[in-house]
């Protein structure tokens, strides 16, 4: 591989592309309406070939296998990974330790549904009777990101119910700003709260939680703040603590990741605010492409292809960033929510086994809207120093009334990708140029600020229309290709405890910002002097 790759480095893509259709045939791939054009980037069929075998050689449809099987793969927790089994049709069991944990799959999602159409209803009121008229969701990374993307990119879409819906607000930040924005207009009477926290202590939503019931219980003078909260969590006892009803507690398991749970009750904020059939849709979508992934042949497995363009240009080629460009207004969150799984997932390094890993692994992950990207980075994708793989996701039917405007921005994503490809040559600036008459030194000074050099890689993925069963699919296509990559790169993408670190020194630095305690006797000079700096304006923020 590394020597098609330094052969590859040599030519200019766009002599790769140009004529050859075989080519884009050979490297582009058609599932359940997609296309998929990797012809784009730096590769060759050869290249292609070698990234199937190395798949073979590090056993990944072994592991593909074992996913969905609910073996451990979680190697440093012991744990399943078994989101695909919260949206697996029917009813046949999976098993965690000789348990299967369907039917206890199943009674949640009816719990969550009986929960979602009493409070769609009116049925289910607060503490003075009136029902719900917002839902303010408490839960941070992927007990927010999650649902929040969904929420987003489905509020318009064909099959969700949004006439029926309370206001739904999402808070996730500690920062108090947040939830004081987020209350400001609301009334308690009529708000209701859903807190998703896997083990229920965790800092931010902890408190933003308390901050909500003090909220609550000043607004409806301390009666009846229970009926006010309902809870997603491993940690039911804790939720019962805080106040929120037994009965209004539904339940996480170990076995699913938060950057994968949106499929799990801590999803509920998608059904109470699209409506059930949505929510069904999602499922409906995600298990289509699990179906995919687990069935097809790896030359013919859309994430394991992706999988490998991805491998291929973080380990091989090198490529330190990533970014991604939704040409879907719809998918503005898609990019953070990808930060978290990707990075989350396969920013390690080492290896499954503890050792070190042989060469880079995830590369950093960013993105926004086409067209409004155009009008802000694309700048440094085509004229800047680097290239940077460019991802293009673009649904091509409108699913809203002022569908003349999808051919606009179909074209404007088609376009983007052939400019990263040719980019402007001299000649054609010149010819562009030569009504204005410029003198050699201008001319040539005029031509180099216009030139784009091209050359530069991007995959195309064209999407039939952006609705839940297709959402759901992306989604899916993206945690698996995730999956794939950390195969590849011989890590575990199901632990992060990297994350953990940092909880873990949060809590000894806020009991010494509020004086309660000094730093642990270790603490670094800078981080002293900074905590030091820190005390005395709190403490001024805090004089009367």
């Amino acid at each position: 591989m590394i020597d098609e790759a330094h052969r590859l480095r040599g030519q200019r893509l766009q002599d790769l592309v140009a004529t050859d259709h075989a080519r884009v045939q050979a490297l582009s791939i058609s599932v359940n309406g997609w296309l998929a054009d990797f012809s784009k980037e730096r590769l060759s069929v050869a290249a292609w070939d070698a990234l199937l075998q190395h798949a073979e050689a590090t056993n990944l449809p072994a592991w593909i296998r074992a996913l969905f099987a609910g073996e451990k793969i979680n190697l440093s927790e012991a744990r399943p990974a078994l989101h695909t089994a919260l949206r697996q049709p029917g009813d046949s069991p999976v098993f965690v330790d000789g348990h299967d944990v369907l039917p206890a799959i199943r009674e949640t999602q009816y719990r969550m549904r009986a929960l979602t159409e009493g409070v769609r209803s009116g049925r289910r009121t607060g503490s003075t009777g009136l029902a719900f008229t917002d839902i303010v969701h408490l839960g941070i990374g992927g007990s927010d990101l999650g649902p929040r993307l969904v929420c987003d990119a489905l509020a318009t879409a064909p099959g969700t119910d949004v006439a029926r819906a309370p206001r739904m607000h999402f808070v996730s930040n500690v920062d108090p700003a947040q939830l004081s924005r987020a209350l400001a207009y609301l009334t308690p009477a009529s708000t209701l709260f859903v807190v998703t926290s896997k083990t229920f202590t965790t800092q931010e939503t902890l408190a933003n939680a308390y901050a909500a019931r003090q909220w609550l219980d000043t607004g409806l003078a301390k009666v009846g703040v229970a009926a006010h909260f309902v809870a997603a969590t491993a940690n039911t006892e804790a939720a019962v603590a805080f106040g929120i009803a037994r009965e209004d507690v539904l339940p996480l398991w170990d076995w699913v990741g938060g950057r994968y749970s949106l499929w799990s009750a801590a999803g509920l904020a998608i059904p109470l605010a699209l409506g059930w059939p949505a929510f069904a849709a999602l499922h409906a979508g995600a298990a289509r492409m699990d179906a995919h992934f687990l069935a097809a042949p790896m030359a013919a497995n859309l994430p394991v292809l992706a999988g490998l363009v991805g491998y291929w240009n973080a380990r091989v080629l090198n490529h330190r960033q990533r970014v991604v460009v939704p040409y879907a207004q719809r998918l503005a969150a898609l990019p953070a929510y990808l930060q978290q799984l990707v990075l989350e997932s396969n920013g390690k390094s080492v290896t499954r086994d503890g050792d070190p890993v042989a060469g880079p692994t995830a590369p950093a992950v960013w993105g926004a809207t086409g067209t409004d990207s155009q009008h802000a980075y694309f700048q440094w994708l085509h004229q800047g120093t680097d290239e940077v793989p460019v991802e293009f996701i673009v649904p091509l039917r409108a699913t809203h009334p002022i569908g003349h405007q999808q051919t606009l921005l179909v074209a404007n994503a088609l376009a983007q990708a052939q400019a990263l490809l040719e980019g402007r040559d001299d000649d054609a600036l010149r010819e562009e140029l030569a009504p204005q008459a410029l003198a050699a030194a201008p001319l040539a000074a005029a031509i180099a600020a216009r030139r784009c050099p091209g050359n530069r890689a991007s995959t195309t993925l064209l999407l039939p229309q952006l609705d839940a069963i297709e959402l759901g699919a992306l989604l899916a296509f993206y945690e698996h290709r995730t999956f794939v990559e950390a195969i590849l790169f011989g890590i575990n993408a199901f632990d992060q405890w990297g994350v953990e670190l940092g909880k873990q020194l949060a809590a000894p630095m806020a009991a010494a910002l509020a004086g309660k305690t000094p730093l642990p006797q270790a603490t670094d000079a800078s981080t002293r002097a900074l905590c030091a700096f820190a005390q005395r304006a709190l403490r001024e923020s805090d004089a009367p």
